[in-house]
């Protein structure tokens, strides 16, 4: 037997990969079945991002991982799976509780380079034959059109030849202009979302268009809400191939954000167009191609036809204001939180905000610091985490030190569902004991939390929020200097305020609705129409493959795309979304 099975507690992290990786290799060169399955737990994951399936997908069980693994690598052309020795070195790490052997991987495919990550329990590290725990295979680039190449093949010469021609300035404003042209991709939405895909499409040489309503670029951050800070540290929330400077702070203010977006467009080269109105868009089968739909600054409208469209217009895009019965009785003024700017002329007078998720605290310590008084109305309850340290528990697992962005980013992108749920329950026990003391006096209160055993990063990805990070809203609450009422105790509205159940009457001058946003389905419906909604079906929250519903991956509807969430979400999968999208204008994505 090869000795680099020889059972051992002593080996090297570099050994024992090396173990599982000749068994790999010779499992898929044979086509063993068998073979491949002695190499997975029981409870092993293989995570795949359009490596060799071409789409996104977790594959849990190793009786189901073998001959899904066997069949993929054959079709891809999956092969020579190694230690990749330009990334972070093989390591013993812990994971979910668990001691692991952890190493960054390099293949190659029949369309181009892989990387991967795989992880060995330190338990199954000592048999004859170590089995993996979890793996992913992700597409790193497609042969002939790496970034690098693509980055040389628009390479200017050193010198204008012609000293009167046009130089780069004026080549960059007629690119932008799209006068003679439609883009390939139109992106809809210029948030950190829209960007990132734009600056990954643009890394592939893909020809793409931001449009976004808004007059300024950053203008979605810029103008919100006064006193808004992003609740995660920088070093999660970089953007791909521009990440923020070293000295930023750690929680980065809104304008700061909206004017490195500004930047980012600038220096990326990204064609942006401002105060552009995406009215809608129908899809052509024969010709392969959309009819969008622009209504410009101007009132004009132009029709593009780009072969795809990607609606990054956020997770959350679309203001949600229910229905309130007897709202239209209160003759105050009725804001949603999407619109609200700054407390400062509601000093010393009454105000209600509906809600108690981040916006909703974030509002009402605005108000408070301006001197008005704020009553909280829940609705229902919320989980409510302190942003220091227990908030940050949960990006600390990989975006504390430790290698590059981009090994950290693959190696967080290579956690499957299960083993994420597993590292959440027990980071979440630990903020719960952080937290105790301040949940016990939100009870005291009378405010109403929600206990979720996964915290919340999974909230975030199943509902878009139901969640607070404490950054002092938790803390007036709970010494009661502002109000708080629950919904259910409320009679109805009147011209000067709220009539409680008991008769009492509360006033208010101006109801705040921070009450969330409508998902993606609805903006699909709105702007494609009920056939395309029903073939993209539900987006965000989990499918049946454990990945986020129609997110970064091809949907029912041809051409149509989706990106999303947090800024490391986007920085992560636009990458893999772009590369999906180069395959298909070259030809290599299956039917």
């Amino acid at each position: 037997m090869n000795n680099l099975y020889t059972p051992s507690l002593d080996r090297a992290p570099e050994q024992i990969v090396q173990a599982w990786l000749t068994g790999l290799n010779s499992a898929l060169r044979s086509g063993d079945l068998d073979a491949v399955r002695i190499l997975f737990r029981h409870d092993a994951h293989w995570r795949d991002i359009v490596a060799l399936r071409w789409t996104l997908g977790t594959i849990s069980e190793k009786d189901a991982i073998a001959p899904a693994l066997l069949d993929a690598a054959r079709e891809s052309g999956a092969r020579d799976f190694r230690i990749d020795e330009e990334r972070a070195a093989p390591t013993f790490a812990e994971r979910a509780g668990d001691a692991v052997v952890e190493a960054i991987l390099r293949f190659e495919t029949a369309v181009g380079h892989g990387e991967g990550v795989v992880r060995i329990k330190r338990a199954d590290a000592v048999d004859s034959v170590p089995r993996a725990w979890t793996l992913l295979t992700a597409l790193q680039s497609i042969g002939g059109h790496d970034e690098e190449t693509v980055r040389l093949s628009r390479e200017e010469p050193p010198f204008e030849r012609d000293w009167h021609g046009p130089n780069w300035l004026d080549r960059r404003e007629e690119e932008r202009r799209f006068a003679d042209r439609d883009p390939v991709v139109l992106i809809v939405g210029g948030g950190h979302s829209g960007l990132s895909a734009a600056a990954a499409l643009k890394a592939q040489g893909i020809d793409a268009l931001v449009v976004d309503r808004m007059a300024r670029i950053g203008d979605n951050w810029r103008n919100r809400y006064h006193s808004l800070k992003l609740h995660n540290k920088t070093p999660s929330n970089h953007l791909a191939y521009l990440p923020f400077p070293s000295t930023w702070p750690n929680y980065i203010a809104k304008d700061k954000i909206a004017n490195w977006l500004e930047l980012y467009v600038e220096a990326l080269d990204i064609n942006f167009w401002t105060r552009t109105q995406f009215e809608g868009a129908t899809y052509d089968e024969a010709a392969a191609h959309w009819s969008a739909r622009l209504r410009l600054d101007d009132g004009s409208q132009r029709v593009m036809r780009p072969r795809h469209i990607i609606m990054a217009t956020s997770v959350s895009g679309t203001p949600n204001i229910p229905k309130i019965p007897t709202l239209e009785n209160f003759s105050g003024a009725v804001v949603h939180s999407s619109a609200f700017r700054n407390g400062a002329e509601y000093k010393d007078r009454n105000v209600f905000v509906f809600g108690t998720g981040t916006s909703a605290h974030d509002i009402t310590q605005d108000l408070h610091g301006h001197g008005a008084y704020v009553t909280m109305v829940q609705r229902s309850p919320t989980e409510v985490i302190n942003i220091e340290p227990s908030a940050q528990l949960y990006d600390g697992i990989f975006y504390g030190k430790g290698p590059s962005i981009i090994d950290r980013d693959l190696l967080s992108a290579s956690i499957p569902l299960e083993v994420m749920k597993q590292s959440h329950r027990l980071l979440t026990v630990k903020a719960r004991e952080y937290d105790a003391p301040l949940h016990k006096r939100l009870q005291e209160a009378g405010f109403r939390l929600d206990f979720d055993e996964f915290g919340w990063p999974l909230k975030f990805r199943t509902r878009g929020g139901g969640y607070y990070f404490n950054v002092g809203g938790s803390d007036l609450i709970a010494n009661k200097e502002v109000g708080l009422l629950q919904y259910y105790d409320i009679e109805g509205f009147e011209a000067s305020g709220v009539r409680m159940r008991d008769g009492g009457l509360v006033p208010g001058e101006l109801v705040v609705l921070a009450t969330g946003y409508k998902g993606l389905d609805h903006v699909v419906r709105t702007l494609f129409g009920e056939d395309v909604s029903k073939r993209v079906g539900s987006i965000w929250g989990f499918d049946e493959s454990q990945e986020l519903r129609s997110m970064w991956m091809r949907t029912g509807q041809p051409g149509l795309w989706f990106t999303g969430g947090a800024f490391s979400q986007c920085r992560i999968y636009s990458k893999y979304l772009a590369l999906q999208i180069k395959a298909a204008e070259l030809g290599l994505l299956p039917a």
